[in-house]
């Protein structure tokens, strides 16, 4: 299963006062697992930055006039994002930008059913409390620096370790590929299994002999 975690950084809230796309970030998990491909790109918005955006994440005006428009970048990240799940923190948000400037250049729109929130994931498990991602990386103990955050793409590290934890998937069981999909997995190459804790049943020698030890116990506590 091949999902994709998806943030955005923009010029302000809403797309009724024109705010515009300033960065995309983009991770890949494979069953949950993070592999080596990303996207990430700043963008050049067309438009001034609020100042209420620039004091989240720092992007000025200048700095992203020499960066790409959406139209430039749009192919390679639809390709990139196909028609894989999404994990998005707050879909609504991000989706309303996306869909914005994919209308804008007259591409087809992304649809919701094809994205998981972790927002309602969130709310469901945790409900009544904080359930920003800031929250979120406290309340599972996942740690970062203030001072990185609401950079697309770390932001998307972050959400895509906040995700395993919301869905209860902290420990991942063997999966070995299909044979069609590979002959044998060379030993140690771990690129091949996703990660399981180690089950080591006893022995009945052993089971025989904790017997022995329990009843020569018995005996020592109750006879003696």
């Amino acid at each position: 299963m091949i999902e994709i975690v998806l943030d955005t950084e923009t010029t302000g809230i809403s797309i009724k006062d024109g705010h515009r796309i300033v960065e995309i970030g983009c991770i890949e998990l494979k069953n949950q697992i993070k592999t080596e491909k990303i996207f990430h790109c700043y963008l050049n918005p067309e438009r001034k930055v609020s100042e209420e955006a620039f004091k989240i994440h720092g992007y000025s005006d200048e700095y992203l006039s020499h960066k790409k428009k959406f139209s430039e970048i749009a192919e390679e990240f639809l390709e990139f994002i196909n028609d894989k799940k999404l994990i998005i923190h707050n879909a609504d948000f991000d989706l309303s930008h996306l869909n914005n400037e994919l209308t804008t250049i007259g591409k087809e729109t992304i649809k919701k059913n094809r994205v998981i929130d972790t927002l309602e994931l969130a709310r469901e498990k945790f409900p009544g409390s904080a359930i920003n991602l800031d929250s979120l990386c406290k309340k599972f103990r996942i740690n970062y620096s203030k001072e990185q955050r609401h950079n697309a793409l770390v932001d998307c590290e972050l959400l895509s370790k906040v995700y395993i934890n919301l869905i209860d998937q902290k420990e991942h069981t063997l999966d070995f590929l299909m044979k069609d999909e590979i002959e044998t997995p060379k030993k140690g190459d771990l690129k091949f299994i996703k990660y399981s804790k180690k089950i080591i049943k006893p022995t009945s020698n052993e089971i025989q002999l904790h017997k022995i030890f329990l009843k020569n116990q018995l005996k020592k506590n109750f006879f003696n």
